[in-house]
């Protein structure tokens, strides 16, 4: 009983301490575990489960738009990381290095790679000669390390997991267009499978990618009013190419640099879930993402029947993700922890919904229940699920609406920092002293100037002087 207890133990409440509350999900519903390595996680069956659903449909995702799976090696050599100047600059705070190898130093030493931009780039060399080897699209499913200062769980580990897209093509239009296509892939996913909103924009120059053109990112806004970089989409012209020699002879015979595009999505979208859906219960799952859909619970097992009718209902589920809870814990045992890891359908079934040929449905994103005849359960869930994802995204769209402000001034910001948190729309010159100026005195920084543009006033926020650009301001994760 005392182990019972402990695992369906109240969760900190989320208006107390934010913090906690995401620490107690992640380990209750047992998605992690810490490591003796600092700073790195166990991703324990359940949050790994997670990872697969969203895995898959990513990668399905990729491969309508032609992008192709492959692999390269973890290691990168000290000068091939070197040749792009840049780049090595914005990663080298957080750059592991290998410099032994079977007790012997190494000759040079090897980074452990924190993104795979320089890889590639070594790879296309070798593998593009002519316009007729273009467009290269590639992905990698893989792990990286970034030695970090401070993490969390998901949000911020020194190893974690992701996809790296890498692309390569004959011109800039090509390649810019690749960069918009794979962001919209990105807002796709997570509005549509993870049931969150998202704000498509582009990156300042201070807060693009080390070594890029352009960045694209989708922000969302997470339940304490953080915004969270969900996924980025870089174009690098030819800047990559030139550093590292990737060139092609086109079809007037003459060699030309190719472009090049990268895009990475992460296991911090499995925390994104939990901040934007969870409650003071635990996990909230998108069905498109619950490893368990449904979780059959019979009422008084041991009656005639019920655990009979229990299993050809399970059968009968065959279509989704289903289980069934036949354990000897008490129903409420059972109840808090299918609340507790997300499950979105409860379906309770005892010898009272069986004299009446129905059964209890319970969904766990609003706590709603309904009755429902046996007979017609596959169908009902089957609507319920589509409505869950439905209901979530727009009550996660409401929340970041109402939690979005337009300021006009520095006092207006200095107003709303104070004591609220969310997204603030303010115009911008577009100096970097406007945005550093920001960052400073209210530690927020540009999440990104939106791909839809609303003109707040004519003037910038922090100096006064005329601006065109809106941009979405935040505290962040």
């Amino acid at each position: 009983m005392a182990e019972q207890k402990k695992n369906v133990e109240q969760i900190t409440a989320m208006d107390v301490d934010f913090a906690q509350w995401y620490t107690d999900v992640v380990k209750k519903a047992d998605l992690v575990s810490y490591t003796s390595v600092k700073g790195c996680m166990a991703i324990r069956p359940a949050g790994f489960a997670i990872w697969e659903l969203m895995k898959a449909e990513i990668d399905r995702r990729f491969k309508e738009t032609g992008v192709h799976n492959m692999y390269l090696p973890m290691f990168i050599p000290e000068s091939l990381l070197n040749k792009e100047k840049d780049h090595v600059e914005g990663f080298a705070p957080e750059v592991a290095w290998v410099t032994k190898g079977g007790g012997e130093d190494l000759t040079e030493r090897l980074c452990v790679r924190p993104t795979s931009e320089t890889l590639f780039c070594d790879y296309y060399k070798n593998t593009i000669q002519s316009y007729r080897d273009l467009p290269q699209l590639n992905n990698q499913w893989c792990s990286v390390v970034r030695w970090e200062k401070e993490t969390r769980p998901f949000l911020r580990s020194r190893e974690f997991l992701w996809q790296e897209g890498h692309t390569a093509h004959a011109t800039a239009e090509e390649s810019h267009e690749r960069t918009i296509q794979m962001q919209n892939v990105y807002a796709d996913f997570c509005e549509q499978t993870l049931a969150i909103p998202v704000i498509k924009g582009q990156k300042t120059e201070k807060e693009k990618f080390a070594g890029a053109v352009d960045t694209y990112t989708i922000e969302a806004l997470m339940h304490d009013g953080k915004a969270l970089q969900c996924g980025t989409s870089h174009d690098f012209g030819d800047g990559f190419a030139r550093a590292f020699d990737v060139q092609y002879t086109g079809k007037d015979n003459k060699l030309q640099y190719v472009h090049q595009t990268s895009f990475g999505m992460t296991t911090r979208m499995i925390g994104a879930v939990i901040m934007v859906h969870g409650d003071d219960s635990g996990l909230v799952l998108p069905p498109a993402v619950a490893p368990v859909q449904i979780m059959i619970i019979p009422i008084q097992q041991k009656k005639e029947g019920v655990l009979e009718a229990a299993n050809r209902l399970l059968e009968a589920l065959g279509d989704f993700r289903v289980a069934l809870d036949d354990s000897d814990r008490s129903p409420g045992y059972k109840y808090a922890e299918q609340e507790m890891r997300g499950i979105p359908l409860r379906v309770e079934l005892g010898p009272r919904d069986l004299e009446n040929g129905s059964c209890v449905i319970a969904r766990r994103d609003n706590g709603e229940k309904e009755e429902v005849r046996i007979d017609d359960v596959p169908f009902r869930v089957a609507e319920l699920l589509r409505q869950i994802r439905d209901d979530m995204y727009e009550r996660a769209k409401k929340r970041m609406e109402e939690r979005t402000w337009a300021a006009r001034s520095m006092d207006e910001m200095r107003e709303i920092f104070s004591d609220r948190s969310g997204f603030v729309k303010a115009m911008w010159c577009g100096c970097r002293e406007c945005e550093d100026a920001l960052k400073e005195e209210l530690a927020v920084t540009s999440r990104c100037i939106p791909l839809d543009q609303e003109k707040i006033d004519d003037k910038c926020v922090v100096c006064g002087k005329p601006a065109e650009k809106m941009v979405y301001w935040g505290r962040a994760y």
